[in-house]
């Protein structure tokens, strides 16, 4: 089946690199106007140059997901620039604390990861929704099977993601008379540089070698790029169809 976004645009969240990246350079090969937004500005150029090189259309701007007046001007930059917004995906996201028990864990590192994993979704939501209201669309957070149905080897990770997956179960309902089809999604476990810091951090903090932990878990890990597809085709006509959680490799 060809995916096509023709005419589409679509508004993403931590573009930079990861889940973000790939899914910001497929919505754009299927013919989708991507908005991307990151605060790893150097990363974003190399997303943007894969994108244009190859004929697509995007635009970059730096965004901090837990300042909301820079994730509203965010989601106003694609309404005045393409005039809409006709997908969302939020993927901006942090994993800290790894391996961290909870009676060790710092609440300043637990409050760092709310307010980028689950604020920065609720602020995207919340500024895209007035803008998506008047034609509909789909809204995709990016969540994780950690605090979904499983744990994770981070307190505050497994609190976010579950806190996204709670968000989405309230605004669907909210926002389903505006023709607007809302997903969780759920990645497994990809190869993207949230995760092979994660393995890092924690193979150094039980005294293991932190490149040979990341080369070992790479043969194991998933690529972005085929989350990146299934984003594609949720964010199509054709998937008008589907609802609820989505879990992916």
């Amino acid at each position: 089946m060809d995916i096509r976004l023709n005419d589409k645009v679509a508004v993403i969240t931590g573009g930079s690199t990861g889940i973000g990246a790939a899914t910001a350079i497929e919505y754009a090969k299927a013919g989708a106007k991507v908005v991307f937004g990151d605060i790893n500005e150097e990363d974003a150029q190399k997303t943007l140059t894969t994108i244009v090189e190859a004929g697509g259309i995007a635009k970059f701007q730096r965004t901090n997901v837990t300042v909301e007046t820079e994730v509203a001007d965010l989601m106003e930059t694609a309404d005045r620039e393409y005039g809409g917004i006709d997908t969302l995906v939020t993927s901006a996201g942090v994993l800290r604390g790894p391996s961290v028990r909870i009676d060790d864990f710092e609440a300043a590192t637990f409050d760092s990861v709310i307010d980028v994993n689950l604020k920065g979704t609720f602020f995207a939501l919340k500024h895209a929704v007035p803008i998506m209201k008047s034609s509909g669309g789909v809204i995709l957070c990016i969540a994780s099977g950690a605090g979904v149905r499983g744990g994770s080897s981070s307190v505050a990770y497994a609190s976010s993601k579950g806190g996204v997956n709670g968000l989405v179960m309230t605004v669907e309902n909210q926002v389903a008379s505006m023709n607007i089809r809302m997903h969780t999604i759920c990645p497994g476990g990809l190869a993207t540089p949230l995760k092979l810091g994660q393995i890092a951090e924690s193979a150094k903090r039980d005294g293991q070698d932190p490149e040979a932990a990341v080369a070992n878990a790479r043969n194991s890990l998933g690529d972005p790029s085929g989350v990146a597809r299934v984003l594609t085709f949720l964010a199509s006509d054709e998937a008008s169809y589907t609802r609820g959680q989505i879990f992916t490799r």
